[in-house]
């Protein structure tokens, strides 16, 4: 928390004496300078190890772990594969990897597991705190092998906003970080549909909007310039959000 309010509080003091600044290159060139900073301290203050979120007790949980942005997908291909326990549903790892992966629910299971327990941070301002299981997302790049020139993960999903199916992305160190897993339980209980199931991310030093539900598929790339419209993420390329939302 420290850390965080350190880095609210500086990034309000840069933006500070921008008092008229309008939305000109100059304002898009702050943003991205800021957004770059941010990443940069949060890389900086690790001093080279693993830095980690906070993790509870299960006395902490939350009674309620609300849905947020898309809590029902609605599409046929959808409900046919919920209704059928997702026997089918598949998840694909692609792009800058040795061997392309088809991956099902049973594989995923059959993975080592980790489970913890974290408080999700929505940029809308609420708070939960919720068990999540699943492997971690360094497993299963392992497995398809990883080549030298992948600095991203893109996750793509099954929810379609305005624009087209939703989609995010991370660095790779984010993607190879401990707590990121590919979650399928939620308190010990198949992940409900408000909450993503069959499959979400858990990025867990980023805000909840980095936490991409109703996975389908994983891409490896070299550059987010071809990912939407170059920023990295739904959010990010149509209502502005930064791309690093690091907390």
């Amino acid at each position: 928390m420290r850390r965080r309010n350190f880095l609210v509080a500086a990034g309000a003091a840069f933006l500070a004496g921008c008092n008229k600044v309008d939305e000109s290159r100059l304002f898009g060139a702050l943003v991205d300078g800021a957004e770059n900073w941010h990443r940069g301290i949060h890389r900086a203050l690790g001093m080279g190890r693993i830095t980690m979120a906070p993790e509870y007790t299960s006395a902490d949980i939350s009674p309620f772990f609300r849905g947020n942005g898309t809590t029902q997908v609605g599409t046929p291909e959808y409900n046919a594969a919920r209704d059928t326990g997702f026997v089918d549903w598949r998840l694909a790892i692609t792009g800058l990897v040795e061997t392309p992966l088809s991956l099902s629910l049973d594989d995923l299971r059959a993975l080592p597991q980790r489970t913890q327990i974290t408080r999700h941070d929505c940029v809308e301002g609420w708070s939960a705190i919720g068990e999540w299981t699943g492997p971690q997302l360094s497993e299963v790049l392992a497995l398809a092998g990883v080549k030298s020139g992948a600095r991203f993960a893109v996750f793509r999903c099954a929810d379609a906003l305005r624009s087209g199916p939703y989609y995010e992305s991370c660095d790779m160190d984010d993607a190879m970080h401990p707590q990121t897993i590919i979650a399928h339980l939620l308190n010990g209980r198949p992940l409900p549909e408000r909450n993503g199931a069959p499959l979400r991310m858990r990025i867990e030093r980023q805000l909840g909007y980095k936490h991409p539900k109703y996975l389908t598929g994983i891409e490896l790339v070299a550059s987010l310039d071809g990912i939407g419209l170059g920023k990295g993420g739904y959010w990010e390329d149509h209502n502005g959000y930064q791309w690093y939302a690091g907390i």
